[in-house]
């Protein structure tokens, strides 16, 4: 009998074999038709072997593709065109577990979560939109097809992270990797922006990408993290406390200082933090928040002129007068949309202020409507609500005082945080004409950490310990 199973694993290891080596070939056989003769054929020859390692060590380790796309997507600078590095790999980490569960498991099938369902009919809706966006709407065509995959991509790959999280982790050690990693290549942002750190020139040229700093769900995401864990993970040392609460002060001074007029990248922050101490400590919040309020009354012109500065004014006003117009723009087929990134396009027959220009809506929750219509942001809000309940549902079912507790209330901060910054722009599902598909590098977090909530809630029905 073992000898049977001796031969069947090596038959399954083989199979897995000849699979990746054909993923690799594919792969570098589509890059070389797309970059042309910029990759010479040594460097096919060294990559396929590293792919091929590399694949394998994911298919016995999948999360270990989620730490590599943390690491990529924080400090590594490069890219891979034309979807980029973050993309890339996150295409190959769904085609790998598609490929498992069609090969090995023989099986399709998703968790039992509420979560699972209005992201199903999110795709479905988008896929749908997609076709009904190739109809004549106005007098002008589309924006170019690749453009409108793209736009199809940003949505399905957002949320095959997701899924993927909530799919593949089913030990916590992932899980606390995932954060403090994140957190530890994230930290030194915040220190070469104060400009304090030796050589911060240099380093923020080596490290930083701008679509990974430049985006709000970045820092919004660092901030709620390093503030949950600090104060509500007991388990975790005083030292690393500490630690934790300095990268959360000078990010804080770095947001209300430097960078105050950039709303995007403090403002959902504080949201974040603010919802975060109303679900963990009510009545730490309570007081807080009454002097919170009294500052804002007593100081509202200061603190209206102090985020009122640049073109923040200008901006506000621009963007009214986009949403009106796209407005529209969506009357022509409010059910569907115009499909993914065509109302780009249909804005030149608008005049904004008087300019015949194209533009976009700098809004997360316009663009969907745009884009896949009402059923679109139906879908979206139907999965955040669910989102919301399934962290509200954890946070007093998992152990208190630790990591576990900690992450939960920092990703309901987060996910409050996201969706408020979805006001100010295309942040959490970004648009292909503004943000782009190279804007994964920011938004991965949250859909990253909030599959975390579900990987969590697995991990308790099964009885693996949280602690």
């Amino acid at each position: 009998m073992s000898a049977f199973k001796r031969a069947f694993a090596l038959g399954e290891s083989r199979k897995w074999l000849r699979l990746l080596v054909v993923i690799g070939v594919l792969f570098l056989s589509l890059l070389i038709a797309r970059t042309g003769p910029q990759i010479s054929m040594l460097a096919v020859m060294i990559a396929l072997p590293v792919m091929v390692v590399g694949g394998a060590l994911l298919m016995r380790y999948p999360p270990l593709g989620f730490l590599l796309i943390i690491v990529i997507s924080t400090v590594l600078k490069i890219d891979v065109p034309p979807i980029g590095l973050v993309a890339t790999v996150l295409l190959l980490l769904t085609g790998l577990w598609i490929a498992d569960m069609v090969v090995r498991q023989r099986e399709i099938s998703l968790v039992t979560s509420p979560t699972m369902t209005p992201l199903i009919l999110f795709t479905a809706v988008v896929i749908i939109s997609f076709f009904v966006g190739q109809l004549p709407w106005f007098s002008i065509p589309q924006v170019e097809i690749d453009n409108q995959i793209g736009g199809v991509a940003i949505f399905l790959l957002s949320f095959a992270a997701f899924i993927l999280v909530a799919h593949q982790i089913r030990d916590l050690r992932w899980l606390k990797w995932m954060v403090f990693l994140f957190i530890g290549l994230a930290a030194p942002a915040v220190f070469i922006g104060m400009r304090v750190l030796p050589g911060w020139r240099t380093l923020n040229q080596l490290l930083l990408h701008p679509k990974t700093t430049g985006g709000s769900l970045f820092w919004l995401w660092l901030a709620a993290l390093t503030f949950s864990q600090a104060l509500f993970n007991k388990n975790l040392a005083m030292k690393w406390r500490v630690g934790l609460m300095a990268v959360l002060l000078g990010y804080l001074y770095l947001a209300t200082g430097r960078n105050r007029a950039w709303t995007s990248g403090w403002a959902p922050s504080f949201v974040a933090l603010f919802v975060i101490l109303w679900v963990a400590r009510p009545k730490w919040a309570m007081p807080l928040s009454m002097v919170g309020v009294a500052g804002l009354i007593l100081g509202f012109q200061p603190i209206y002129n102090a985020i009122f500065i640049g073109d923040n004014e200008y901006s506000a006003m621009t963007r009214l007068e986009a949403w009106r117009i796209l407005g529209e723009i969506i009357k022509v087929n409010p059910i569907l949309g115009l499909g993914p990134g065509n109302y780009y396009n249909y804005t030149l027959l608008f005049p904004i202020l008087g300019f015949y220009v194209e533009f976009n809506s700098h809004n997360n929750y316009v663009d969907i409507v745009a884009q896949t219509g009402i059923l679109g942001l139906i879908c979206f809000i139907w999965f955040a609500v669910v989102t919301w309940k399934l962290g509200w549902r954890l946070r007093n079912e998992v152990p208190p005082d630790g990591f576990t507790q900690a992450f939960v209330y920092g990703t309901l901060g987060g996910l409050a945080g996201s969706l408020v910054a979805g006001m100010f722009g295309d942040w959490m599902l970004p648009f292909v004409f503004n943000i782009g598909i190279y804007g994964l590098r920011s938004s991965i977090y949250a859909w990253f950490f909030m599959g975390g909530l579900v990987a969590i809630d697995q991990m308790r029905q099964a009885g693996i310990s949280l602690d």
